[in-house]
């Protein structure tokens, strides 16, 4: 049997299985069962995208799953990557899942819906790149929406946020389905079929308004999956209020469908299109790095920060995949495949440490119940597991030497700087604003890890919850040990994954020699003539590090060390209020970026009774709102609310008034009948 196909049956068996497991089991039996039937579907979907990405090819058409269309089946290179990035990212995610849920009780995450819903979430993530026909990639991908959604609303019993997460998150992934529908559709109508393999073949003879429709309405669509600026007001909401294991899912795993879809159906199906698709996918991109990360500067909530750095990270992803795009409209295939590459090494990259971060800011909350940076401190002593992994994954995210990001980002920026040569007044435009919101966002990032991990990690615990915080059960260490074990590997032997990469490029579209191979423990980068070796990078920082270490020991003065009091000026010993807190670290980084962000300070002062002068307290609040939600999305939603308080005017009881409403929408559909005809 195919190595492929035995992979996805595997996955599909266990997805069943976990199902019924945490929906008949008591609690006892069912944690550990359905979390290892949910590692099975992970483990089961990483076998069979390696198998893909190792040049071994899947199809099948099976008719009696669907009514009237059936299912159609195909797995390449590109789906092979995402698959296995998807099920990497699940089998750690459930071994850390199951101590998660085990000091829950009965409750939340340990209850029977999260744990029957959860492996069918993961089945999903493996499932939806396998997709090869219209019907059944939608079916799939309502399928993810509803389990994550069921999931995001596992503790609405327990808070109000949550409620509120899970209706808009229900609102906009919905919304974007009505758009994937329309443009598929679309497509789908002009072509004769809904297969790909169809809409393959017959893209080139769509007129160019009907492409173009076709990849802004799915474009669209899967932007906001990947929650991409102006369609990410569901992502800083439902990722923050979803159990830990959930929130590692959704930011490492489910929004990387969204570039998924772009690049399978702007690459592939439509066979790629003109400059405007691509410098549009940059455009969003390059906002969504920038705005992200700010976002994430001023967050004092750690989860609601990760969210916000999985925004720049996806960000930075489109980036990259636009401007293979546009090297493609332009006629530059090495450079385009190039792009590519980058971008979606930069994603696997991605889901490794941001997988770890969620994981271990999961950590944090079960332990002390809190998720305001500001109520947190000291957790490097009272869990110093956690907040070594927490290091690990916030290296990465930096994109800084011996993180696994630095490779990935590295090579983005390569890729633009040498798209300079590109000729085209557009392209010497747009690749330098490219190449300066990337080094902005690397820089602001280096300050969002500093404040979470010195803040939240480092100094005097600010809260009753931190203080008596302790270290995570040894399953949760597990799994995100395997996740750093990932990173580590990333990091330091990035070529063992070139020759996956350029086969996942090749089946996007960009058929050209391989932009990158391993190269020893390194990578090399064929059309630009050089080698990047971060195994010696690590090698090197290392030798300097203790060289820097070593040398003032061995040459330095031996003078005899005196243990001594600092002075304090009198002042005693600091207490953990006089600390640096999360919104303090980020007030200089806010004033700097003061009119994009545009904070809402607000001062309270309440004077004693019967007197002006003397003050009994002050208040002092500060408020960063996103700018962009306020902008568009306020404005429509008080519209809808409007409406709706003037539409009960329509209902007043009236049986005679609801029957003429009948007879008129019936007289109305004659007309537009007739008038059609």
């Amino acid at each position: 049997m195919n190595a492929v196909a035995a992979g996805l049956g595997a996955a599909a068996g266990f997805g069943g299985l976990g199902a019924v497991t945490g929906a008949a089991l008591p609690t006892r039996p069912r944690l550990p069962l359905a979390g290892l039937c949910a590692a099975g579907v992970g483990a089961a979907g990483c076998a069979a995208g390696t198998a893909a990405l190792g040049g071994a090819v899947w199809s099948a058409r099976l008719p009696g799953l669907l009514p009237l269309a059936g299912t159609v089946w195909s797995v390449d290179a590109l789906s092979g990557l995402f698959m296995a990035v998807a099920g990497a990212v699940v089998t750690a995610v459930a071994v850390y899942g199951i101590g998660y849920a085990s000091g829950h009780g009965d409750h939340g995450p340990a209850s029977r819906t999260p744990q029957a819903v959860l492996p069918l979430f993961a089945l999903t993530l493996i499932l939806v790149p396998a997709a090869a026909s219209v019907s059944t990639f939608l079916v799939l991908w309502e399928l993810m929406a509803l389990s994550s959604l069921l999931l995001v609303l596992t503790e609405h019993r327990e808070r109000a946020a949550v409620r509120t997460a899970g209706v808009w998150y229900a609102v906009m992934t919905h919304l974007g389905l009505v758009l994937l529908l329309a443009g598929f559709a679309l497509f789908a109508a002009h072509t004769g079929g809904e297969d790909f393999e169809r809409l393959r073949r017959h893209a080139d003879a769509l007129s160019p308004a009907v492409r173009g429709t076709v990849f802004v309405l799915t474009g669209t669509a899967f932007a906001s999956k990947a929650g991409a600026v102006p369609l990410h007001a569901w992502l800083p909401r439902a990722h923050p209020e979803a159990p830990g294991p959930v929130s590692a899912l959704m930011s490492a795993a489910m929004v990387n469908l969204g570039v998924y879809g772009i690049v399978r159906t702007g690459f592939d199906l439509l066979g790629g299109g003109p400059a405007w698709w691509w410098l549009g996918v940059m455009a969003v991109g390059g906002l969504s790095a920038a705005y992200g990360i700010l976002q994430a500067a001023m967050a004092s909530d750690l989860k609601r920060l990760l969210a916000r750095s999985t925004a720049e990270n996806l960000g930075l992803v489109l980036v990259g995949a636009g401007a293979a795009g546009l090297f493609a409209a332009s006629g530059d295939g090495p450079l385009a495949a190039f792009a590519l590459a980058a971008a979606l090494l930069h994603l696997v990259n991605h889901a490794g440490f941001k997988a770890l971060l969620f994981c271990a800011a999961g950590s944090v909350v079960r332990a002390t119940g809190e998720r305001d940076l500001d109520r947190l401190g000291g957790l490097r002593a009272r869990m110093p597991v956690t907040a070594g992994l927490f290091a690990l994954g916030a290296l990465g995210a930096v994109a800084l030497p011996p993180g696994n990001g630095f490779v990935g980002e590295w090579l983005l920026l390569q890729s633009l700087i040498h798209g300079l040569e590109v000729p085209g007044v557009t392209v010497a435009i747009v690749l330098p604003l490219a190449v300066a919101l990337v080094a902005l966002s690397a820089g602001i990032a280096a300050a969002v890890f500093v404040k979470a991990l010195g803040v939240g990690f480092f100094a005097r615990p600010r809260g009753e919850g931190a203080a008596r915080a302790q270290e995570s059960p040894p399953l949760m260490l597990a799994g995100m040990g395997l996740l750093a074990a990932a990173c580590a590997g990333l990091a330091l032997v990035p070529g063992l994954l070139a020759p996956g990469l350029d086969r996942a490029v090749a089946a996007a579209g960009p058929r050209v020699a391989a932009p990158v191979t391993g190269d020893g423990l390194g990578v090399r980068l064929h059309d630009l003539g050089t080698t990047l070796s971060p195994l010696w990078v690590v090698a090197a920082l290392t030798g300097a590090l203790l060289l820097a270490t070593a040398a003032p020991r061995l040459y330095g003065p031996r003078q005899r060390r005196v243990n001594a009091r600092l002075w304090d000026c009198g002042g005693g010993a600091p207490s953990p209020r006089m600390a640096y807190t999360a919104t303090s670290f980020a007030e200089p980084l806010q004033r700097v970026f003061d009119d994009v962000l545009a904070p809402e300070q607000d001062v309270d002062v309440t004077h004693a009774r019967e007197s002006a002068y003397l003050v009994e307290r002050v208040r002092f609040r500060n408020r960063v709102p996103d700018r962009i939600e306020h902008r568009l999305y306020e404005p429509v939603l008080d519209a809808l609310a409007r409406t709706g308080r003037a539409a009960r005017r329509l209902a007043s009881g009236s049986v005679h008034l609801y029957l003429g409403y009948g007879f008129l929408g019936l007289l109305s559909l004659f007309v537009v009948l007739v008038v059609g005809w």
